[in-house]
């Protein structure tokens, strides 16, 4: 039996071992890769991780998989598109999107551009069951109210008139602020990059799973959001930082969830 809005101390694969199958709404989750950070010593074995997400995972549900390659001998590992075509080819995940998380902290190289970005591969279970489209202001309407012409498929022009709109659907480019955060832990989600995921591709009291549960990010986000949520974290250390975060709004949800929805 699995116990909601709770961090397990053990191993992912322990903990999805005890889930039924198709029981999982949304994972949102960003693994160890490439030994670019160091993570108490632990090991994972990723193609286990990946089956067992799909066996848990409901039909429509999501996985977000948030990761990004070591460069090696001056070249990149590969490693993230390795993953990404496992996830689809020997799992059976559709690959969704392939969306981009955009960093503020650029690392200095002497030889090539400044790598600024993580890939977000949203994999899905066959089509999503859930999309809340997240929109955002656009910055000039002074085209509205004009002709623009478009391109038929047969090569043929046609005119249309360009309404005026106050927002948009967001593109999947998404550019966090990172740092800042005084927490114990060497790779910390931006909490509104996990706010963005949870609140797109699930619904309040769905359940929402992270493998990799950390500093416990997903889980706070998840009580901001009126969602339920399952953590693994192998590290004691992780899971009482984790649980120290959440302690103030577990006391307290109903007024973190207003403040969450204030801001937003």
């Amino acid at each position: 039996m699995i116990e909601l809005n709770k961090i397990y101390n053990e191993s992912n694969c322990e903990t999805m071992s005890r889930m039924p199958d198709n029981f999982v709404d949304l994972t949102v989750t960003s693994p160890p890769y490439d030994n670019l950070r160091l993570y108490e010593g632990y090991e994972w074995d990723f193609e286990r991780v990946a089956q067992e997400l799909f066996r848990v995972t409901k039909q429509g549900g999501v996985v977000v998989w948030v990761v990004n390659d070591a460069t090696v001998n001056g070249s990149e590992t590969l490693t993230s598109f390795k993953q990404a075509i496992y996830f689809r080819e020997n799992c059976g995940f559709n690959l969704h999107d392939t969306m981009i998380y955009q960093s503020d902290k650029q690392p200095h190289n002497a030889n090539r551009y400044e790598p600024a970005f993580e890939y977000m591969f949203v994999f899905s279970k066959g089509a999503p069951k859930t999309f809340n489209g997240l929109r955002e202001l656009k910055l000039c309407n002074s085209q509205a109210g004009k002709k623009i012409k478009q391109r038929n498929a047969d090569g043929t022009m046609k005119s249309n008139i360009r309404k005026e709109t106050i927002d948009k659907l967001k593109n999947n480019i998404w550019k966090y602020q990172t740092g800042g955060m005084m927490i114990e832990h060497p790779a910390i989600f931006p909490e509104r990059l996990a706010q963005d995921h949870i609140l797109s591709w699930s619904n309040e009291r769905e359940i929402i799973y992270d493998p990799f549960m950390g500093s416990g990010t997903v889980a706070k986000i998840c009580i901001a959001c009126n969602r339920n949520y399952i953590g693994s974290e192998i590290s004691q250390k992780y899971c009482d930082i984790a649980e120290r975060r959440l302690q103030p709004y577990k006391s307290n949800i109903d007024m973190f969830y207003e403040q969450a929805k204030n801001t937003a």
